[in-house]
Parts: C-alpha cells; sequence; structure tokens
C-alpha cells in the first residue's frame, strides 16, 4: 500500500512549520485570503519557507484573487504551487504558467462533471473539501465520503484526488479507508486557536495516516 501524503494547511508560524517538518509532513498550506482567520502575509509566508528544507511542498491557497497577488507570491515563495480554492476559470488557473491544485467544494451546490474537471489542464490534483462551492474551507466539517467515492468513478478522475475537510486524528483514518486518497488535508482540528497549531495534535493526526498505512 503506498503511503497517503500529508498536507498541514493555514501555517502562519514558524515554529509550526519546523515542527511538522520535523514530523515528516509533505506539505505545509499558507492561506493568503483576507476574509481567512489563518492569513498571512506573503513577506512572512516567505520567511517561513525559506527556512523549510528541499522536499516539503509549499502550498498558497487563493481565492478568486486578483492575478497580481498570485504573481507576487509565485515570485516571492520559492517553489509555491497555488491551490485555488473560489470560482476560478481553467484559463486563469492555467494563465501562471505553474502545476496548481483546484479546490472543489461539495457542499450546496452539484459537484462538476467531468467536462468541466478536464478543462483545467495544468492541474495537479483535486482538493475536495466541505465547504460550498466558490467557499474557502477549513470549516471543521465532514461530508459524506462516500458519495465522493461515487462520484470519482463516475467522473474517472485523471489526477490525484486530495481529501479535506473536518478531518482529524478520530476519523482520519476512516476516511482513507473509503476515499483512499492521494493526500490528505487538515487544518482545524490540529490547532489550540486558527493559524496556531498545537504540535500534540498534529503529531496525533499524523500518527493516524501512517498506522492506517502500515
Amino acid at each position: 500500500m503506498s503511503a497517503t501524503r500529508i498536507k498541514i494547511c493555514g501555517i502562519t508560524r514558524l515554529d509550526d512549520a519546523l515542527a511538522v517538518e520535523r514530523m515528516g509532513v509533505d506539505a505545509v498550506g499558507f492561506v493568503f485570503v483576507e476574509k481567512s482567520k489563518r492569513l498571512v502575509s506573503i513577506a512572512d509566508a516567505t520567511d517561513i519557507a525559506i527556512q523549510l528544507g528541499p522536499f516539503v511542498q509549499r502550498v498558497g491557497l487563493f481565492l478568486d484573487a486578483p492575478a497580481a497577488l498570485v504573481e507576487q507570491a509565485l515570485a516571492t515563495i520559492p517553489g509555491l504551487m497555488p491551490q485555488f480554492h473560489g470560482r476560478e476559470t481553467p484559463e486563469y488557473c492555467d494563465a501562471f504558467g505553474r502545476p496548481y491544485l483546484k479546490a472543489i467544494g461539495v457542499g450546496g451546490d452539484a459537484i462538476p462533471g467531468a467536462s468541466e474537471l478536464e478543462a483545467f489542464r495544468s492541474c495537479q490534483g483535486f482538493l475536495f473539501d466541505s465547504n460550498a462551492p466558490g467557499e474557502l474551507g477549513g470549516t471543521g466539517h465532514t461530508f459524506d465520503w462516500n458519495k465522493l467515492n461515487d462520484y470519482r468513478q463516475d467522473v474517472n478522475l485523471a489526477v490525484p484526488l486530495i481529501l479535506a475537510g473536518g478531518l482529524s486524528a478520530a476519523n482520519v483514518s476512516e476516511a482513507i479507508r473509503v476515499v483512499n486518497p492521494y493526500a490528505v488535508d487538515v487544518s482545524s482540528a490540529v490547532e489550540s486557536s486558527p493559524g496556531c497549531k498545537d504540535t500534540s495534535l498534529v503529531n496525533n493526526f499524523v500518527n493516524a495516516v501512517r498506522q492506517h498505512d502500515a
């Protein structure tokens, strides 16, 4: 069985980033959305990112952002992969000339069909979250994972599936069993307060994933 990758999103502090790196996390996420409680400036994210090792993927979360903001982050933060979480068009996402992740909200409206997903030509993975389409994640709420499994068979996803939305140490093993995702993404369940990670909670989450994989 292949290892399930782990992304810790909503990083705002250097100590948290270094701690999750030591735990073997694969990716860290920086939120560049003004209305988010986990907002981090590009300058602060850069200071954090340059002190991480080369095998930790840096991901920048954007929500219908001005192109100039995305371009500034890409030019400043080494190796940053954009994650588009709003109602961005395929043309917008592809225009930056970088591999990216596209978030799909499964709450509220219908999930996009196969043709809609195929239009995101440079997408490296679809992240499915519990928020309504076009809204920000990090709500701490789960959704029906069986629904996602059925959906994946219908659209025949050609790129990795990343699972988010209310994951915690208590339920991530079951989530992996049902969905078998490429990666899992967690934020609120490993925090003492928004943007402040609790190393013991992160460690519990990482251990739960590793124990399931084993």
